[in-house]
């Protein structure tokens, strides 16, 4: 009989010791019964073990599928440093099939893409460097850069990933790199199919496909012999995680790399500040931009200014195309009744609701309820519900009533729902279909819009003013992002509603933002990362008073813990979500080996820690 230490997939129990009369491979992939469980639970082969003095149950089933080497270590890298269990840092992965067989299948591409003077030098760079950044102005051209270093990695018959933030950057990019690796290229995210997931799992260990380009769970794919994974868009937040494991993408990849000698390219056009401080980098610039790219400022309250409509009226009677930007989708942010000052928040959650006129509903974007709109205010029964904060909804509809003959559409989560949707606004969009595109943060998302002249951006300030230490490098970079898409094929024009002209106008130019990077690293110095390290403990459970003493008990051993210091501690910013109340500490300190102990010693289930909290 042999006994082994088994990983639950997907669960945050320990590990667990079961018994097998066959030998079986470390990473195998097994199905167990565990007590009061109906179905059989997948669980993975850690590691040979001397049987132990308790009883043990037989492993009811060994799989065709396995984990390799490189995978359980980097799971053991996510589980200690992210603070989750060996299973749940598994879970991210998907494995291998004993059942492919490798096929030779050498192609050799050819780009064709004939790089320039500069372009080459920042390919030499990164080539020497093996792990860089590409700090690359919009519409320098990084992504010829990046074709013809996974091409070259392709030609050696090695593999490349390409990673994006978000899908919504996938339909422009995939007929980019399709006219340059055919079939050899497959697009990897959350929307596609599982049938067509397993075909492109199949095609990558057979050797059929080279390059996965997707999102952030495109790191986590059976690869055998990766050469290089490109960061698009490092600066995103979209690839920290907001589930568990809370891991962010971007510093696994930098750690994978380091770890198995993979070339690494980070790019983007606003470099984060975490980033430009450890990675050496080079600096590609457009020819065009800083002449072509003209900012004007608007600091009117109202939705849509005489000043905006004026714009947006001239670029649209001169044939070209205009993208208006906000920070929230949906109709408002909330509503507040006139009366009594309440807002209409969620009966389970400490959250305004956002009214969703199209639906005829409020929702809540936390715990994804929804009610009919009031008629009255639910607190005081009298006074008139107001809406407050301006959504990309009713912009549509004011933009509508003011261009009655234009075509004006919506581009967010709540309008933009499956691939095949995003595909075609973009194509419509693309081909002049569309005159205003109204959007959140989708719209900054590295889009190359031909014909649009004019970028109108509403509600920045509500970015500038988050509760959070990278506010300011979130907002400037949003806004340069956004800046980006307009005067992509010549001039181009931005006009920015902002009560904060000074901070914008000084650091907007992309040639500024090197000198922004460096006075808010000096502002960050011996408070903030990338100088210290953060965590966040966050505490919840249905009944407030228990969860309040429990977070208090911690804050007492961890304000004893001189390598570590208490920022801040109390109620969540949402207090209240899907019925559970909501404490938080905030932790942070100079050595990482002493935060991760403190963070590991929190043994308690109501606690969920995110490492290296960008909040």
């Amino acid at each position: 009989m042999y006994y082994y230490e088994l990983a639950l997939l997907k669960s945050p129990l320990n590990n667990l010791t079961f018994q097998s009369e066959e030998k079986l491979d470390i990473g195998a992939k097994v199905l167990i019964k565990l007590k009061q469980r109906k179905n059989l639970d997948e669980a993975v082969v850690i590691k040979e073990v001397e049987k132990p003095t308790f009883k043990c149950t037989n492993i009811s089933e060994v799989t065709n599928e396995y984990f390799d080497e490189k995978m359980l270590l980097i799971a053991n890298f996510v589980s200690q440093y992210y603070v989750c269990s060996l299973g749940e840092a598994l879970s991210v992965y998907n494995c291998f099939d004993k059942n492919i067989t490798k096929i030779s299948d050498e192609i050799k591409f050819d780009s064709k893409i004939v790089l320039s003077f500069e372009q080459e030098k920042a390919k030499r760079f990164l080539d020497e460097k093996k792990q860089a950044l590409l700090f690359a102005n919009t519409g320098a051209g990084k992504t010829e850069v990046y074709i013809k270093i996974i091409e070259e990695h392709l030609n050696q018959n090695k593999q490349a990933i390409l990673l994006m933030p978000e899908i919504s950057l996938t339909p422009q990019m995939e007929k980019r790199l399709e006219k340059v690796f055919g079939k050899s290229v497959a697009i990897w995210h959350s929307k596609i199919t599982k049938k067509k997931k397993e075909e492109i799992l199949q095609g990558l260990q057979e050797g059929s496909i080279k390059l996965i380009a997707g999102a952030r769970s495109a790191l986590f794919l059976p690869f055998s012999n990766l050469g290089v994974i490109v960061v698009d868009e490092e600066h995103d937040e979209s690839y920290k995680s907001d589930s568990k494991p809370r891991f962010h993408t971007k510093d696994l990849a930098i750690y994978m790399a380091k770890k198995f000698d993979i070339q690494l390219v980070l790019g983007s056009a606003t470099v984060s500040a975490g980033s430009f401080h450890k990675i050496p980098f080079f600096r590609l610039e457009s020819t065009y931009h800083d002449t072509n790219k003209l900012y004007s400022f608007d600091e009117s309250e109202a939705n849509l200014s005489t000043k905006i409509i004026d714009k947006i009226a001239k670029t649209i009677a001169g044939g070209n195309q205009v993208i208006v930007f906000l920070p929230t989708r949906a109709n408002f942010k909330y509503q507040i009744c006139t009366t009594c000052g309440k807002s209409v928040e969620c009966p389970y959650c400490s959250v305004s609701m956002s009214l969703h006129k199209n639906d005829l509903a409020l929702k809540c974007h936390y715990c994804g309820y929804a009610q009919q709109i009031p008629e009255t205010c639910p607190s005081c029964h009298s006074g008139i519900i107001h809406n407050l904060r301006v959504g990309t909804a009713q912009i549509e509809e004011e933009l509508k009533e003011l261009f009655p003959q234009k075509v004006i559409k919506r581009f967010d989560r709540d309008q933009i729902k499956t691939n095949t949707q995003l595909k075609t606004i973009l194509n419509e969009f693309n081909k002049g279909e569309i005159d205003i595109l109204v959007g959140t943060q989708m719209l900054s998302k590295g889009h190359d819009y031909h014909n649009v002249k004019l970028a109108v951006v509403l509600g920045i300030d509500s970015v500038l003013n988050m509760n959070s230490y990278k506010a300011r490098e979130k907002a400037l970079s949003l806004l340069i992002q956004i800046s980006g898409r307009s005067g992509r094929k010549g001039e181009g024009e931005v006009i920015i509603q902002t009560k904060n002209e000074e901070f914008f106008n000084h650091y907007l130019n992309e040639s500024n933002y090197k000198e922004f990077l460096e006075s808010e690293l000096e502002f960050r110095k011996e408070l903030y990362p990338p100088f210290l390290k953060m965590a966040k403990i966050t505490f919840s459970h249905a009944n407030g008073l228990k969860i309040k003493d429990e977070m208090d008990s911690y804050v007492h051993v961890l304000k004893a813990n001189k390598d570590i210091e208490v920022v801040g501690f109390g109620q969540s910013p949402i207090f209240k979500m899907a019925n559970k109340y909501r404490y938080e500490i905030l932790v942070r300190s100079s050595n990482i080996k002493a935060l991760l102990n403190a963070l590991h010693s929190i043994q308690t289930p109501n606690a969920s820690i995110d490492m290296d909290t960008i909040y």
